[in-house]
């Protein structure tokens, strides 16, 4: 699923790691519950693995974020 190293998620992949099916995390990320993603040449989307992973153990709630 994801490489040690890997940085980046699409979404499909950011939606299996928390678990949840992709129409699911499209609806958290427009509601504002998750992040959006990081737009790479303007058509490429992708999200932070860190922050799924910190979203994933509760660590990102620690800490002051917006998204």
């Amino acid at each position: 699923m994801i490489a040690n190293n890997q940085l980046l998620a699409r979404e499909a992949t950011a939606a299996k790691m928390l678990d949840m099916t992709v129409n699911d995390f499209r609806e958290l990320v427009a509601s504002g519950c998750l992040p959006k993603p990081l737009r790479i040449g303007g058509r490429h989307e992708r999200w932070s693995v860190e922050h799924l992973k910190a979203i994933s153990t509760g660590t990102i709630m620690d800490e002051k974020f917006e998204w």
